[in-house]
């Protein structure tokens, strides 16, 4: 299979989509004349036309609420945020709206939209530009969340994203844009909502998303050479959780650790060790380990910024905790 960036795979995923149905529509700051804030839609102006890759003024509530109305009427449009950071400013149209169409019209409305964009690290993005935001948005019903980490994944799961009847929000990563993967030819839909197990392994279960998918398999790298095989279990998206793939695991291994770029208060992860600690009780030789960033925003400095998220050395003192072994 060719390797392929992960804004490659982002821009096969649109292209390929935008010919099979010309109902979907591109929108967003610069994703046009400029190619798009990291090039993820290179190209598109020039194949599609500006009806279609629509440049927007630096007005998040107000594109945002555009794409929900061309959405209710019948069109698929895929709204790019410069970042999640940015889209902050237009959470109201995204949870009191595109999340709440279907049920409060009693399914007579569908609201069949895409709100796509970096969220996470950035490098010296500072503050305000470097927070990991699934869990705000996993939070109301009636939103997908989908947070892929490969190149694969990425391609796979914003094709299906695309054609989805309700609203997804599908984050990606700045520091993964550049990361290259193998990417088949062909075809490629992943469905919504299923988890995958990225490495076997019998001691321990490891759960991540996002782009803490690689330090966990540097981490499990590290451990084999020393005799620890631990199980990655990429979740991909986190609403809809897929706990049938983690419990499988975790019945398999008796430990388990949870990764995640976010904050430790209510966060995804917080989630995911309830749904363990309450359906695998039994099959737990260790109380569940969670790994989060720091408790604080994120420093500008390059020094304390390298020490904020998890890394591969964290992953592995982590499973040697669950494990009892030094």
């Amino acid at each position: 299979m060719p390797a392929i960036q992960y804004r490659e795979a982002l821009n096969q995923a649109l292209r390929e989509e935008m010919r099979a149905n010309p109902d979907i529509f591109l929108m967003g700051e610069e994703v046009g004349a400029y190619d798009g804030a990291f090039k993820v839609t290179q190209g598109l102006l020039k194949e599609f036309g500006g009806k279609r890759v629509v440049d927007s003024p630096i007005s998040e509530l107000g594109f945002v609420g555009l794409g929900i109305g061309a959405a209710m009427v019948g069109l698929r449009p895929c709204i790019e945020v410069m970042t999640w950071n940015f889209a902050i400013l237009a959470m109201d149209q995204i949870v009191n709206n595109a999340a709440k169409l279907r049920y409060m019209s009693g399914g007579q409305l569908h609201c069949p939209i895409v709100f796509r964009g970096p969220t996470g690290a950035g490098t010296q993005l500072s503050s305000q530009h470097s927070q990991m935001l699934e869990a705000q948005y996993a939070y109301f019903p009636g939103l997908k969340v989908v947070t892929p980490g490969t190149p694969r994944d990425a391609k796979g799961l914003l094709k299906a994203a695309l054609r989805e009847q309700d609203p997804v929000v599908f984050m990606e990563s700045e520091l993964l844009y550049s990361v290259k993967g193998e990417v088949e030819d062909g075809e490629l839909v992943i469905p919504i909502g299923q988890a995958e197990v990225k490495r076997q392994g019998a001691h321990a279960t490891v759960v991540c998303w996002h782009r803490m998918i690689y330090p966990v398999l540097e981490a499990a790298e590290q451990l084999a050479k020393q005799g620890i095989e631990v199980e990655v279990v990429d979740m991909r998206t986190v609403r809809p959780l897929d706990m049938d793939t983690v419990l499988q695991s975790v019945r398999k291994t008796n430990r388990c650790v949870v990764v995640e770029e976010a904050w430790q208060i209510a966060s995804v992860g917080a989630t995911i060790v309830d749904h363990v600690q309450r359906e695998a009780f039994d099959e737990l030789d260790a109380p569940v380990v969670r790994l989060n960033s720091k408790d604080v925003p994120m420093p500008y400095n390059k020094r304390l910024e390298s020490m904020y998220a998890p890394g591969a050395e964290d992953v592995v003192a982590a499973v040697k905790k669950v494990l009892y072994v030094d």
